[in-house]
């Protein structure tokens, strides 16, 4: 955890920042609100069938927000003192076990989101293009095992070659959320040390597995978390849209500029060292 105070977004350091680490569901995209309607769609009656404490908006985010889905139904139900078998992953969405109701819940994002759709936050692709421009590398993070159908439902699949969501977790069997080894693989796949890169979170296990992480930055996007709680957890940066950045990543861009005119053939800073396909050093 960290222990300062956050920076104000227009004075950070953005220099030494090569890799950008962006979380999905409320950070690029306003599918937390997907997210939430649909665990409210599996937990508002099953709580009320079991005669429980009634489901509410808060539980998504003291909960559930950012956590393996699994680990999201665990969570859930043990704040209302409920106990169900764990199950397979292979159960049926109408089994009463934990994989089932994760299951039931996957279903019910589907049906969400097909019926809201989903567009990407024009601030944070503001942010992306700048760091296009900048020569910068970027990875989608996500506890969600639908991140690849949701970036092309958004239509920013094309912008990410690296993708480390549930399905790539489960597979390679990395610990999710709050633990930081997600975003260490992601920084890996693109070919940085994790202390060249930034991890952008909005959900409190997300912004925890940053700052327990060796990253060089936690940016914190409050949608609903509260900034003390993103301080408390670790963000060194907090911000209510990524286009607070902007200004900080010119001023890097621009001082990365002035240091290569005057030391001729130098690298230029912001872009990335390695290639992220290869993992050779860039000429």
């Amino acid at each position: 955890m960290r222990d300062s105070a956050p920076v104000d977004p227009a004075d950070v350091d953005l220099g030494g920042i090569r890799g950008w680490l962006f979380d999905l569901d409320g950070v690029l995209t306003p599918t937390a609100v997907v997210h939430m309607h649909a665990w409210a769609r599996l937990f508002a009656p099953f709580l009320e069938q079991r005669g429980a404490e009634p489901y509410r908006d808060a539980d998504y985010y003291a909960y559930i927000d950012g956590k393996p889905r699994y680990d999201g139904v665990r969570s859930l139900l043990a704040s209302r003192g409920i106990v169900l078998p764990e199950g397979e992953v292979t159960d049926a969405a109408s089994a009463e076990t934990v994989h089932g109701l994760g299951n039931r819940k996957n279903d019910a994002f589907n049906e969400t989101l097909a019926e809201e759709g989903v567009r990407p936050y024009p601030a944070s692709v503001a942010l992306l293009d700048a760091i296009e421009r900048a020569g910068g590398e970027v990875a989608v993070v996500s506890s969600s095992k639908n991140a690849p159908a949701v970036l092309a439902a958004a239509g920013i699949d094309g912008r990410f070659e690296v993708v480390v969501d549930g399905a790539v977790a489960a597979r390679e069997g990395i610990p999710g959320k709050p633990a930081p080894d997600m975003f260490l693989r992601a920084a890996e796949l693109l070919g940085l040390a994790p202390e060249e890169c930034a991890v952008i979170e909005d959900a409190e296990s997300g912004v925890k597995a940053g700052a327990t992480g060796p990253f060089a930055l936690v940016i914190g996007v409050d949608r609903g978390v509260g900034r003390d709680a993103l301080t408390e957890l670790g963000a060194d940066v907090i911000v209510d849209e990524l286009d607070e950045l902007l200004p900080a990543l010119e001023r890097a861009g621009a001082a990365s500029a002035a240091r290569n005119e005057e030391i001729p053939g130098s690298r230029d800073a912001a872009a990335p060292l390695h290639d992220p396909q290869t993992g050779e050093d860039r000429a």
